[in-house]
């Protein structure tokens, strides 16, 4: 049991949550939701013990399964030990006896004591820890030469799976997780899902991957109201029951408020004349008819609209033969030859490295609209993209375009308004001011350094310059990466709504199931087109 009584949290003049109390139990999952800048973090570290309440206090098992959002503090460890420090209690264990048998003499002491460090590493299943390590990594898609490789020498991705499985090791009877889904492909999240499903100890996770909580939790603790609220069921059932709670409250409300203003009415009407009796009853009616002010919710939610200045023509995009390898000869992607009709959104999916970007940039080094300056891989590549074949954009294509690295590609020393400003000097302040509001840029926001916004901001302007620009073809690289769910909410139904092409890579489930209504799937450098949903993909491929 994790349990958390009367603690308060504040920062300035910003309350995050004030005299929460509430527990969680062994056997439930629950989702740790609520909107960026709500304090998911802040709670979570109070849970770990990473920070100490300003007040109150928190209870918590001895031993926990967290994991680290550092990807460099192991970096001198190799994968398979970094994976079993997940164990604090075994890892200190084994690291005492090594130092024991390293002596040239042990003492009688050091015998005594090495009985004793034998016993733990029995007891924490340490004689299989290298193996059980391994079985992790695997099913997180590490490879097994890369499990005696230093951490340093790991991809940002690699790092993040092996963090994942060392707070999976050991068999925690507590499991904090923030982000875990972070860079990892659909098909480890998929894993991780199945995983996490199986656990019967206590859960706490924050995602913002709505199919993953939807999958994965029994409980949702949300935080909102400068409070905590938990909700049985899945993400989807709470926000049902939250906006059903919500409603009544406001219904109340508007009825009580009528019957108050109706009182206010006589009261007024025959406060002068003989009814003093009745008026005086009214007035104590009104008192305990006094309407109960809703707490404000943290909760903001941007609007997105795509929109065309003009339709493409009906055949978008030749690919023939398409290929890309790089100066050591290594293949990147296998001849590819597809055809893209004008309102196809095809969602392209594969694991990590595979060459999804390197696909969208090979598409890209010659489109009409999208400088070779905003094309980059993974390792800063901006070379030739296209090494065979070719690839022919349709009469009128215009495109948009959301690279992985977006932060990258807004330029600095600006404010966000003149970053704006520039992609349509024509448009009006109003309008302008009007598209950032939509982004929840409010107001002296529109001043703001384009030196100093987070992710989130950095993807909430890029999509502000889509709007503007009103292109007829959208490709995306993972832009989900630093969106809270009401923004990827608010994304989804965006594509779903436009009329134009979409190109999308993505490892939220939800976004590629309800937006494509085609699949490219990226696997050993060739590219496989199915024409269908994702989940008619799926069928397929288990069939």
């Amino acid at each position: 049991m994790i349990s958390v009584s009367n603690v308060s949290m504040r920062y300035g003049a910003k309350v995050l949550f004030d005299e929460v109390s509430t527990g969680f139990s062994p056997g439930k999952r629950y989702g740790l939701t609520g909107p960026n800048g709500a304090g998911k973090s802040t709670f979570m570290k109070l849970l770990t013990g990473e920070l100490d309440p300003q007040k109150g206090n928190v209870v918590r098992p001895k031993k926990l399964g967290v994991l680290s959002q550092d990807q460099f503090a192991f970096d001198a460890f190799n994968v398979i030990d970094t994976v079993i420090m997940g164990n604090k209690r075994l890892w200190a264990a084994l690291e005492e006896r090594n130092h024991l048998y390293d002596k040239a003499e042990m003492t009688d002491e050091d015998g005594m004591r090495l009985g004793e460090l034998e016993g733990v590493v029995g007891e924490e299943d340490g004689y299989s820890a290298e193996s059980d390590a391994a079985i992790l990594l695997q099913g997180l898609d590490i490879a097994d030469e890369l499990h005696t490789r230093k951490m340093g020498e790991l991809q940002g991705g690699q790092k993040v799976r092996v963090l994942l499985a060392q707070a999976l090791f050991g068999n925690p009877p507590a499991l904090l997780l923030d982000e875990p889904t972070n860079h990892l492909d659909l098909d480890s999240i998929h894993w991780l899902q199945e995983f996490l499903n199986r656990y019967q100890g206590i859960l706490i996770v924050i995602s913002h991957d709505r199919h993953f909580l939807n999958s994965v939790c029994t409980h949702i603790a949300d935080i909102d109201y400068q409070t905590i609220i938990t909700y049985t069921g899945s993400y989807d059932d709470m926000v049902i029951a939250k906006t059903q709670i919500r409603s009544q409250i406001e219904s109340q409300n508007a009825q009580r408020e009528k019957k108050i203003s109706q009182l206010n009415e006589f009261i007024a009407r025959f406060a002068a004349g003989t009814r003093s009796s009745q008026v005086q009853s009214r007035k104590k009616e009104v008192e305990r008819l006094q309407v109960n002010d809703l707490a404000r919710s943290n909760i903001a939610r941007p609007f997105i609209k795509f929109e065309q200045k003009r339709p493409s023509g009906k055949y978008l995009l030749e690919v023939e033969g398409l290929t890309k390898s790089y100066e050591d000869d290594v293949t990147a992607v296998e001849p590819f030859t597809a055809g893209v009709m004008r309102g196809d959104k095809i969602g392209i999916i594969g694991r990590n490295g595979a060459g999804k970007t390197t696909l969208l940039n090979a598409l890209l080094a010659n489109s009409p609209t999208v400088p070779l300056s905003e094309l980059r891989d993974t390792s800063g590549y901006t070379g030739d993209f296209v090494t065979g074949g070719k690839v022919v954009w349709g009469h009128e294509a215009s495109v948009g375009y959301f690279a992985q690295d977006h932060k990258a590609s807004i330029q600095k020393g600006m404010t966000v308004f003149e970053w704006l400003f520039q992609y349509d000097p024509a448009s009006s302040n109003e309008e302008i001011r009007g598209l950032l509001g939509q982004m929840l840029f409010q107001k002296d926001d529109a001043l703001k350094s384009t030196n100093v916004l987070s992710g989130g901001e950095a993807a909430r302007l890029l999509f502000c310059k889509l709007m503007l620009q009103k292109p007829n073809v959208l490709i995306f690289d993972e832009p989900t990466n630093h969106l809270d769910l009401e923004s990827i909410n608010a994304l989804n139904i965006a594509l779903q709504k436009y009329q134009g092409t979409v190109l999308l890579v993505t490892h939220d489930h939800d976004l590629i199931d309800e937006v494509a209504t085609r699949i490219w799937h990226v696997e050993n450098h060739e590219v496989e087109d199915f024409k269908g949903t994702y989940e008619e993909y799926q069928a397929q491929v288990v069939a």
